[in-house]
């Protein structure tokens, strides 16, 4: 790892800080350096605050510095008045003379002119440092952006002998089929989305809360796939205080491209992430309509010898992570 990526490294570490707060903005992170060490750093805020060069220029106390700096952003400086004044301006005006730049903004409103006019005054740019990593952690807002779509996530936990629950339930307990700490970090996992979504079966068979409870972060939205709109008010989903969204028969007009509907619909409700938790009939319909962009799958060692078959998957593995005894698995879809 050369010095400009391990400057672009840590924007991207900080840049962490603003999901899922900066949506649908993008997360972006931004470090200054002067003569090799960070001597300031910002993250994008809230949606319709500061973004991230903003808030890095902003940190530091001495500016006349500025003239002698690197700033390092992981994305393309907007050169556009939106909620706030262009990114790019601002670094002109503090004579910043070297801008690094992890990736271009798809974004047709900056798409290369952030770039352009920071060149056509004199500052040295480069791009595509750490692309693919920049890429990865932007997928939410590149997603958003090239596909005119919400970002989706397919989530489930599976046993060892390849199945997500048993086929009858013996008791009112849930079957905790992943350990403490794939739950806990399933729970992390939710609160960087703008909803999750289950089919009505999931709800009624297994009574989830489906928030956010063994991490602190925010509850994400939960959208039900419920045809009849007739959930009891009495399940738990409708007790935590999450924003309930129920797409029944008048938001899916019939059973052809149901994925495609339901992402219209979401996109209409400003939702720019969704993490699909079941049940198996709702995974394989995003699955067969190849309507998805990310896998994660927890596979546990424990058995059932009986249940609900897991989604098969029949692609190579983007990364394994061992989480005390379980496997996190995460498959792209490319």
């Amino acid at each position: 790892m050369n010095i400009h990526e391990k400057y672009i490294n840590r924007c991207i570490q900080i840049a962490k800080n603003a999901i899922p707060l900066a949506y649908p903005n993008p997360a972006v992170g931004c470090c200054i350096v002067h003569k090799n060490n960070i001597i300031a750093e910002g993250y994008t805020s809230e949606y319709g605050g500061s973004h991230a060069e903003v808030n890095a220029i902003n940190s530091l106390k001495n500016k006349d510095l500025l003239s002698e700096c690197s700033l390092y952003v992981t994305l393309e400086p907007c050169s556009h008045f939106g909620k706030t004044p262009p990114c790019s301006d601002l670094i002109l005006k503090y004579k910043i003379p070297r801008v690094f730049i992890g990736i271009k903004d798809p974004n047709p409103k900056v798409s290369g002119k952030g770039i352009k006019k920071l060149k056509e005054n004199g500052v040295h740019v480069e791009v595509e440092i750490l692309a693919k990593e920049c890429k990865n952690h932007h997928k939410i807002f590149l997603t958003n952006i090239t596909k005119k779509r919400p970002f989706i996530t397919l989530k489930w936990a599976e046993t060892a002998d390849g199945y997500i629950a048993p086929k009858e339930k013996k008791n009112t307990k849930p079957v905790w089929i992943s350990n403490k700490y794939s739950q806990q970090l399933s729970h992390k996992l939710r609160s960087e989305f703008d909803c999750i979504l289950v089919g009505s079966k999931t709800i009624i068979d297994d009574d989830p809360s489906l928030n956010t409870r063994q991490w602190h972060g925010r509850s994400p939205k939960v959208v039900v796939l419920n045809r009849k709109n007739n959930l009891d008010k009495n399940l738990n989903v409708f007790k935590t205080g999450s924003e309930i969204l129920i797409i029944d028969n008048k938001t899916i007009s019939n059973n052809k491209n149901i994925t495609k509907q339901i992402c219209k619909f979401l996109k209409s409700n400003n939702i720019s992430s969704i993490i699909v938790e079941g049940g198996a009939q709702t995974l394989k319909t995003f699955l067969k309509e190849n309507m998805w962009d990310e896998i994660k799958v927890f596979k546990s060692n424990k058995k059932l010898v009986n249940g609900i078959n897991a989604p098969i998957i029949q692609l190579e593995k983007s990364s394994e992570k061992n989480i005390m005894g379980d496997k996190l698995i995460t498959y792209h879809n490319n």
